[in-house]
């Protein structure tokens, strides 16, 4: 299924079925005025927003070079160009002009150049390749021309070469040329008008010279949604790459992922361990003696993603992470080769750990900052430089993303950046951490967002965003939605329910077999705890959601009766349809615990269906669903607006014309969290 407006990416690509795009896109989208003085914060507001992403710091330690994307409001697009920031004035130099697709950039081990990925070619046949930016002057050189893009690419260590993947062109090019073009189905979306062709990995020159193919095959870098997520990881010395490899292109096949390590000028690989499955990111130590790794706790996918350190060498290694019993969203090594930089959700904050190889993590003090995920999946959101300097975007609830800097892990945060300054001249909401006992002995926890000038004197209207994923967690830090709709009056709500990551694995897998009951309670027990505070007027109450959050919310319409009014957005309203449908599809089969095709699940897929549950519906719902969603298909939608007008519910449903699971573009992005608050203001004020 997928995730809310806050979702931010978790472990295995593919295992959290979504991209947290709402919050991050919502982020992106364009204004004009600025009001002189303190005012609410207005949709107009978002246009103001710039992003920060991908830092990366020289070599020397000097400066960082980072992507800043703003919106294009008149082209509709989001332009994004390379800044390079000096550490230790904050001062700032464009490195490029405006550039399509830019993203990843990676300093050459001298530092003498720049690498990044951007668009080239004319319009149909556009695609992301690798550039390289001298930087003593003179423009980039492209160095890459694959036919259909790279996904990623890697540094050798010597500067001389660069390791990148890419997508093959279908081995029937010629005949789909003609129309002979049926293919074979396998566990892809339904949508899907074509077989998907495996990725693999390339070597060119830093000059540019032509590219030699380093491995090919039926077997695939490891994909979902059409974009690799994996590393490439090259040993110290130069002579190995470690790689993710999957069994086949099929997303739904994401699961059957091993770490692999490729000797580049024999052109064999190995197997790193004997695990069959589940294994991502593998990264070489500085000394290039250990790999550390993603595996989930146990080998069970539904389990926290953990971290491993094996010898490179070959073997499974050690769980360095099973202490800290949190799904460790990114690992970095640290340059002592001795720990690792680790990213992850505790409690209602992003927070980074030190961990040792041998001993406990320590957590690093970032006063009131939380760290953003950064854009893309390779990209950590963190960065950590030769001498153990550590630059991030973070963000307080009171400022979106700027670049941050840590001169050790010990030393206090400190921002090297303000383009966002603006919000500082707006009246926002405060928010805080809440607490409550919830059903079945599980002590949660969730984000309050009240609204400017709040006093528990008075009543206030409650709405519920519900985060997505489901393994992700509302937490403190700048969300422009949740600001939005509390700028309208509302107390906002972002509950925590058995299935985020924040609170241990235990909680994190009390939603296996049980997807949308319990989370239910969970959700509902937190409303409860929070009207015992006194300032809810329990008769205006709303819920909202996209994605997981979305399936939360038709699902909660159909069991409880306290609702004035619902937005279900992207919702997985049929277990079946996710199964049968998704490009995530069949790795439903964890969290659902099998097939609905075995008769002893197929009760089990009904019962948890929303759609099973339409007929008792009351509340006023407002579905939102893009019309060429792979990961939820539009077919969700379609029904429960069926079965709620025929039953004569008030309901309405707009579709969105694009092919993904939120819209990327400002304009459409703007629209959805239009008819979103349109729809609260319509029946709570």
């Amino acid at each position: 299924m997928a995730t809310h407006p806050k979702a931010r990416c978790s472990a295995l690509f593919a295992r959290y079925i979504s991209f947290g795009i709402l919050a991050a896109l919502f982020a992106l989208a364009v204004p004009d005025q600025a009001g002189a003085q303190t005012r609410k914060i207005e949709l107009s507001d978002f246009q103001k927003i710039v992003v920060v992403s991908y830092p990366a710091i020289s070599p020397d330690g000097k400066s960082i070079v980072i992507i800043v994307t703003r919106v294009n409001w008149n082209e509709d697009r989001h332009d994004s160009q390379l800044v390079l920031v000096d550490i230790a004035t904050g001062a700032q130099r464009p490195l490029t002009n405006i550039r399509k697709g830019l993203s990843s950039p990676q300093w050459s081990p001298s530092g003498d150049r720049l690498a990044f990925v951007a668009e080239a070619g004319e319009e149909k046949k556009a695609a992301e390749q690798v550039f390289v930016l001298p930087m003593n002057g003179g423009e980039a050189t492209q160095i890459t021309s694959a036919p259909l893009g790279v996904e990623q690419f890697a540094w050798r260590p010597d500067g001389a070469f660069v390791a990148f993947s890419s997508p093959d062109e279908a081995p029937n090019k010629a005949d789909i040329e003609k129309h002979h073009d049926f293919f074979e189905v396998g566990d892809n979306s339904y949508l899907d008008t074509s077989a998907p062709t495996s990725s693999h990995l390339w070597l060119v020159s830093a000059s540019g010279s032509a590219a030699k193919r380093l491995t090919s095959g039926a077997w695939s870098l490891s994909k979902d949604e059409d974009h690799v997520v994996s590393s490439l990881s090259w040993s110290p010395d130069g002579k190995q790459i470690c790689f993710t490899r999957q069994a086949d292109p099929h997303v739904g096949d994401s699961d059957q992922t091993v770490l692999e390590i490729l000797d580049v000028d024999s052109g064999q690989f190995r197997q790193l361990t004997k695990h069959s499955s589940f294994e991502s990111f593998g990264f070489f130590s500085p000394d290039g003696s250990k790999i550390a790794y993603w595996f989930p706790r146990d080998g069970d996918f539904n389990n926290e993603n953990e971290i491993f350190v094996a010898p490179s060498a070959g073997g499974d290694g050690t769980d360095v992470t099973r202490a800290l019993d949190r799904n460790v969203q990114r690992a970095v090594w640290m340059p002592d080769g001795r720990s690792l930089l680790l990213l992850g959700h505790d409690g209602t904050r992003t927070v980074m750990w030190i961990q040792p190889l041998d001993g406990a993590a320590r957590k690093v003090d970032l006063g009131e900052v939380n760290p953003g995920w950064g854009n893309g999946w390779m990209a950590m959101g963190a960065n950590v430089g030769k001498d153990g300097a550590i630059a991030f975007p973070g963000s307080t609830q009171t400022h979106p993303d700027e670049l941050y800097y840590l001169a050790s892990p010990d030393a206090k945060p400190k921002r090297l950046t303000d383009f966002n300054h603006l919000m500082a001249t707006l009246d926002l909401g405060h928010t805080e951490p809440f607490e409550w006992q919830g059903p079945d002995g599980f002590a949660e926890d969730g984000v309050v967002l009240y609204p400017p000038n709040f006093s528990r004197d008075k009543k206030y209207p409650l709405v519920l965003f519900i985060h997505g994923g489901p393994t992700d967690a509302s937490t403190i830090d700048f969300d422009p939605t949740s600001q939005l709709m509390a700028s309208h009056g509302y107390v906002v709500f972002e509950p925590n329910y058995r299935g985020s990551d924040n609170l241990g694995n235990k909680y994190q897998v009390a939603i296996v077999k049980d997807m949308v009951d319990g989370p239910g309670r969970d959700i509902m027990s937190g409303i409860a705890a929070l009207e015992k505070q006194g300032f809810i007027d329990e008769s205006r109450v709303a819920v909202s959601g996209w994605s997981y959050g979305g399936y939360m919310t038709s699902w909660l319409i159909g069991h409880y009766h306290i609702w004035k009014a619902a937005v279900s957005g992207a919702a997985s309203n049929s277990r079946a349809d996710a199964y049968n449908l998704s490009d995530y599809g069949v790795k439903w089969r964890f969290m659902a615990g099998g097939s609905p095709w075995k008769q002893e699940n197929a009760k089990r897929y009904e019962e948890q269906s929303p759609i099973t549950y339409a007929t008792a519906v009351t509340t006023p719902t407002l579905i939102l669903h893009d019309t060429g969603d792979r990961r939820v298909p539009v077919t969700n939608a379609y029904a429960l607006y069926h079965a709620l007008k025929d039953d004569g519910v008030t309901v309405k449903f707009i579709a969105i014309p694009v092919a993904s699971h939120f819209p990327d573009d400002p304009v459409r992005t703007s629209d959805v969290l239009r008819y979103w608050l349109d729809w609260l203001d319509q029946y709570l004020k």
